[in-house]
């Protein structure tokens, strides 16, 4: 199917969840599921799934249902994670091992290439295989190799000096786990802002509220 303009959103951000339901489902040996089946599992109403689905064009069959392989492959098409995109970690510290260690990025539709650090103790240290590089050695690899995201698991201090640096060799995608804005400074950026602490907060904010009831 092909895919609208103006998407909001909203929307964007659901596809994800789908993809990860509809998986599991087609782990567990089931081929079709109806919009009321399926939102009954996700908790959505099944009028949202199918009006979401039809910003794509929409992918069931009246009386039928979703085939999930195929519904699985379209929003995989989507989301554009069928493709590869190189990209590189800089920050090796226990965020940055984590996030190199457990994150599938092949299934994701990433290529990690690089991971850079600055402490000389992690040189030449691998997680996985991938080889802790220097990060002094950051923008002769970027130039070489023209990663399109990097993923930034470093404190704020640093962040802005490295962000100047990769954009200006054309790095205008990150995964950003530092406290630095990106997108006020770069607003030509892709920026995916990743706030432990503010969820954390979220939560607290929930739970207090929730024991005040």
């Amino acid at each position: 199917m092909q895919k609208r303009e103006n998407i909001s959103m909203s929307v964007i951000r659901r596809l994800p969840r789908y993809y990860r339901f509809l998986n599991e489902l087609q782990r567990a040996g089931i081929s079709k599921i109806s919009s009321k089946d399926l939102s009954e599992k996700m908790g959505l109403t099944a009028s949202q799934i199918r009006q979401d689905f039809n910003c794509f064009g929409g992918f069931g069959q009246q009386g039928y249902g979703y085939n999930i392989s195929h519904l699985c492959d379209e929003i995989a098409t989507i989301l554009g994670i069928t493709k590869m995109h190189k990209c590189i970690l800089i920050g090796a510290g226990n965020l940055g091992r984590s996030v190199a260690a457990h994150v599938p990025f092949q299934s994701l539709g990433f290529e990690l290439i690089g991971i850079f650090d600055n402490k000389e103790k992690l040189f030449g240290e691998k997680i996985r295989d991938y080889t802790i590089l220097p990060e002094d050695q950051m923008l002769s690899f970027v130039e070489r190799e023209k990663p399109a995201m990097a993923i930034l698991c470093v404190p704020r201090e640093p962040t802005e000096k490295i962000v100047e640096s990769l954009h200006s060799l054309g790095v205008h995608a990150f995964w950003n786990f530092s406290h630095y804005d990106i997108s006020i400074n770069y607003p030509d950026t892709i920026v995916e802002n990743v706030h432990l602490n503010d969820s954390m907060m979220t939560l607290c904010y929930k739970l207090s509220d929730y024991s005040a009831t």
